[in-house]
């Protein structure tokens, strides 16, 4: 029987991220994935304009549906949730869901670049918090870290006294592995700060571009979750997962796609992201 995993998170019918990028990339890897919506966009957020529907009132009835198939899952990925009431709906999922086998990847989608996204309220980022107590795997980015750590955010000039504990606050809400992503380690690098088991490591690698593209993180997760179906050990996913974005930019400077919302050209290059 094929690995399944819950994939918890928007629908955007253009721009390469969330679930749009999250589905082709844990099928490659052999798993089956399976999408409960959060909201539909006609093309994401990052466009001057676009069309959503929150499907939040949608999803008790839709979870229920999948209750009578008694559906059981490898995992559950979670993405961008846009109220109190999705993260209970989130949380409530986990419980009827999990199993003993089960992993659960939450991608806390709140913030990048020292900016919070301007749906999420101060109550909104405590719920969060809580539902990371629900984590085998965490995924922040550093924007995300600070605001779920209450941490002053910078840009740069992160000493690793300073991201480890940042990184043992988000241990100690739950989370048992943890990495923080896109961390600017000098003018030409970013690293991933790696935690599990008490210790921290920073995987560093060269910087393509220097602005954030749309999907990174998506596509980043989506390796994160479908290797920790697999079996395969967290810090060579992560290793294998910042490879794999780096190897995407590349291929997407290319190709002339320089707008930034327009994702990362990764269809061109998952043939370089091996399978077990």
């Amino acid at each position: 029987m094929s690995k399944k995993i819950a994939i918890i998170n928007d629908i955007s019918g253009y721009g390469r991220c969330s679930t749009a990028v999250i589905l082709p990339i844990v099928s490659y890897l052999g798993i089956q994935g399976c999408a409960l919506p959060t909201a539909i966009f006609s093309n994401h957020t990052g466009f001057p304009s676009f069309f959503c529907k929150d499907f939040t009132q949608y999803m008790p009835a839709y979870i229920s549906e999948w209750k009578k198939l008694d559906l059981q899952f490898d995992g559950i990925l979670t993405g961008f949730l846009g109220s109190e009431r999705q993260i209970a709906i989130v949380e409530d999922f986990i419980q009827q869901f999990r199993n003993p086998n089960t992993r659960v990847i939450i991608d806390p989608v709140m913030g990048d670049n020292g900016r919070i996204y301007s749906t999420y309220t101060d109550k909104l980022c405590q719920k969060m918090r809580r539902l990371v107590a629900y984590a085998d795997i965490v995924t922040p980015n550093l924007t995300e870290a600070c605001i779920l750590t209450n941490t002053p955010y910078k840009a740069c000039g992160w000493t690793h006294s300073e991201l480890n504990t940042m990184a043992q606050k988000l241990l100690d809400m739950g989370a048992r592995q943890l990495v923080i992503t896109g961390i600017l380690m000098g003018k030409d690098s970013v690293g991933n700060a790696v935690a599990e088991q008490g210790k921290m490591t920073i995987f560093q690698r060269q910087r393509v571009v220097e602005e954030t593209r749309s999907g990174t993180g998506d596509v980043f997760a989506g390796i994160i979750a479908a290797d920790a179906v697999n079996g395969i050990e967290f810090a060579p996913s992560v290793k294998r997962a910042s490879r794999f974005v780096r190897q995407s930019l590349v291929e997407t400077m290319k190709s002339g796609e320089t707008a930034r919302n327009t994702g990362i050209d990764f269809e061109a290059t998952l043939y370089k992201l091996k399978r077990r």
